[in-house]
């Protein structure tokens, strides 16, 4: 810099073009990359460092990494690659500094110190749980994942404070709720499948296929007495079940880990027989109910709790979700997109 002082003295011009240029080389530093504003949300910036060490940017990087190699910021495809993930990865973080924000206006901030110790203790945890305390292990794998012990930390106290951030916003907004016995009688009526002494059951299986058409042909089939299992094999799409004659087991009502649409279909059948087709995101299915395993429903009195609670956290998501659309609409929010690369 004093250099560049000695040559700015000589001539106004010449200060103006060497002004310039040194702001120019300053902009491209690593450094200066790392502390310049990808947003401001209420006056309060995210920095691209901010950006860069959010988890799911630092595993979004390491694969940009290891599919471009070292010099991947030189590659276009990379680069649109990396600036979609930082567009995505930022709203999120705009989200939470919103609702941060409000957490502090709220007075509902959790206390750091204590998080910094769960933290720590947390990271001890790993250390002696997954590597018997050797520290030359333990800290092999915080390098092989770009970690230091301070950042894998700071990495562990942002997620608590996040965590708790949600739950005291929530916890704060629900004191206005207010569950009475009809609203849980009205969704204990409507929901009986989820209180009975032992899970209900159904045995299934589909033929999978693309089209309507090729649906209504495979129905037409069933209909004129073909067999369900031969027919599956034939022409089911769903490599899953196609070998087994369409067979997908036997599933629980409730949480059965299967489509939603293809369930509500299924569970309307009545025992042995076969549904019209049924379109989902995976094509078109002909469903057959084999088996209905059905259990008695357990009294009010023995679920009421359970349900209230059900209710309560369904409806403070659901306030949390309301309110935090309107904290962001409400919010001064700027975005510094050339700044992403």
């Amino acid at each position: 810099m004093k250099n560049i002082k000695k040559i700015v003295s000589a001539a106004l011009i010449t200060m103006l073009g060497f002004s310039a240029v040194g702001c120019n080389m300053i902009a491209k530093t690593p450094e200066a990359i790392a502390k310049s504003a990808v947003a401001e949300v209420n006056g309060e910036k995210i920095t691209r460092s901010d950006l860069d060490n959010n988890i799911q940017m630092k595993q979004v990087i390491a694969q940009v990494k290891q599919q471009y190699g070292e010099n991947y910021e030189k590659n276009d495809e990379a680069k649109s690659t990396l600036k979609d993930q930082r567009t995505k990865v930022l709203d999120t973080m705009i989200t939470e500094k919103v609702i941060e924000q409000k957490a502090k206006e709220l007075k509902v901030l959790p206390d750091d110190s204590k998080l910094k110790d769960q933290a720590s203790k947390q990271l001890d945890d790993i250390k002696k749980q997954q590597f018997g305390n050797d520290d030359t292990k333990f800290q092999d794998m915080l390098k092989q994942q770009g970690f230091t012990v301070d950042s894998a930390k700071q990495l562990i106290f942002d997620q608590l404070k996040e965590s708790q951030i949600q739950k005291n916003i929530s916890d704060y907004l629900a004191k206005d709720i207010k569950i009475d016995d009809k609203k849980i009688q009205d969704y204990y009526k409507a929901n009986q499948t989820k209180y009975t002494e032992k899970p209900d059951t159904i045995h299934l299986a589909h033929i999978l296929v693309k089209t309507e058409d090729e649906a209504k042909k495979v129905k037409e089939r069933l209909d004129k007495g073909e067999d369900f299992a031969k027919v599956a094999k034939e022409v089911s799409q769903d490599p899953g079940s196609k070998d087994k004659g369409g067979d997908l087991g036997t599933v629980n009502y409730v949480n059965s880990g299967m489509d939603a649409t293809f369930m509500a279909a299924a569970l309307a059948l009545k025992e042995g027989t076969i549904s019209a087709p049924v379109k989902t995101q995976f094509g078109y299915h002909i469903i057959k109910s084999i088996k209905k395993t059905e259990y008695p429903v357990k009294k009010l009195e023995t679920v009421k709790d359970q349900i209230k609670q059900e209710l309560l956290e369904q409806e403070k998501s659901t306030l949390v979700s309301q309110k935090t659309s309107e904290w962001q609409k409400a919010a001064k929010i700027t975005k510094y997109e050339k700044n992403l690369l």
